[in-house]
């Protein structure tokens, strides 16, 4: 095994002093008797980051927050801003509310609404101001809002099965001195698939928080059970084209089928972003939804998958499910999914 025993490592303004230490670290295996050389990273003095603070033939000074590069195409963020988005774990409590205002009253009729501010920070790194997003299963708006109250806003067309949840999102605007953008009521399946002027454009991202499969058809039996004492489902509606409606793997093939719809309408080199949240697992039964969705949109023609941001939402609160039994998860967290239209 390799003795680090003599190794010291200090880390400060972001160099590697590596003053101390052998260029090449070499030891003797004990099983074979080969020679191990230490990574290059262990033994050589890094360059550190870039320190420059000048903005470069292509860069523009916005102050505190950070160098804009005019090259950027994708968004208006800085280099700074770009950075801070990268990471794949977001940990950040979004309120449910918009601009801190009251809304959610007319909004929370949606069994689980996405919070404004967090479809605000997403729709603000794949899009540019003034541009349109596209959401086949708008609910109240969660994304349609989000895109109003970024810096410069976006544009927006939604989509949904219910009625309700459209009105209350235009009901919702109006309390909040929003513009309504369009909104359509029906089935997306029918809806892409028709030539409806409102979607008579190209749209610079899709981003959805979809049913997932029936999973609201059934009892609940986590928090609404520990907190209210009941376990009445509540599914969004009662329509048969409803995803919420339909088993698992039903679910996979007409989401997708929606899906290449939806992308057939979106720019090349623009970005789709899906919500998701893994089911309860079962013997016999993973339910690793979202892996599974990455793997279904992945079959889409010209569609990639790039990665995915996991926000751990916490208005959830911790109970000891299983105890004392088994163990069983209680999961915090949702999943991000991003896929880019390359073709």
């Amino acid at each position: 095994m390799l003795n680090t025993n003599s190794i010291t490592k200090t880390i400060e303004n972001d160099q590697l002093d590596c003053e101390n230490i052998e260029s090449i670290i070499e030891t003797t295996g004990e099983a074979d008797g080969t020679t191990v050389e230490a990574p290059f990273w262990r033994t050589e003095k890094s360059k550190g980051r870039n320190k420059s603070k000048a903005p470069g033939k292509n860069g523009i000074d916005l102050g505190e927050r950070g160098i804009f590069d005019k090259r950027n195409n994708l968004n208006d963020l800085t280099g700074r801003e770009w950075t801070f988005f990268l990471n794949s774990v977001l940990i950040q409590a979004y309120p449910p509310t918009i601009r801190d205002g009251k809304s959610f009253d007319l909004r929370k009729i949606h069994p689980s609404p996405k919070p404004p501010q967090l479809m605000r920070d997403i729709i603000s790194f794949f899009t540019k101001g003034d541009q349109w997003i596209l959401d086949p299963f708008v609910g109240v708006g969660g994304s349609l809002i989000g895109g109003s109250i970024c810096e410069t806003p976006r544009h927006g067309v939604g989509i949904d099965l219910n009625g309700v949840y459209l009105d209350a999102y235009q009901q919702a605007c109006v309390a909040e001195n929003l513009p309504i953008e369009s909104t359509i009521q029906g089935d997306s399946l029918e809806v892409l698939a028709s030539n409806n002027e409102l979607l008579n454009r190209e749209f610079s991202m899709i981003i959805t928080d979809p049913p997932y499969a029936d999973m609201m058809k059934k009892k609940k039996t986590g928090q609404k059970m520990k907190f209210y004492g009941k376990s009445d489902p509540s599914p969004y509606t009662d329509d048969q084209r409803d995803l919420g409606n339909l088993e698992y793997n039903d679910f996979l093939i007409r989401f997708r089928d929606i899906m290449q719809l939806a992308v057939n309408r979106l720019a090349v080199g623009k970005y789709a972003v899906v919500f998701c949240k893994d089911l309860q697992p079962k013997p016999g039964s993973p339910n690793i939804l979202h892996a599974d969705i990455i793997n279904t949109l992945s079959t889409i023609p010209g569609l990639v998958y790039r990665g995915v941001k996991i926000w751990y939402d916490q208005a959830n609160d911790l109970f000891p499910f299983g105890y004392p039994y088994a163990y069983v998860m209680h999961q915090m967290h949702q999943y991000i999914l991003i896929f880019r239209k390359e073709t």
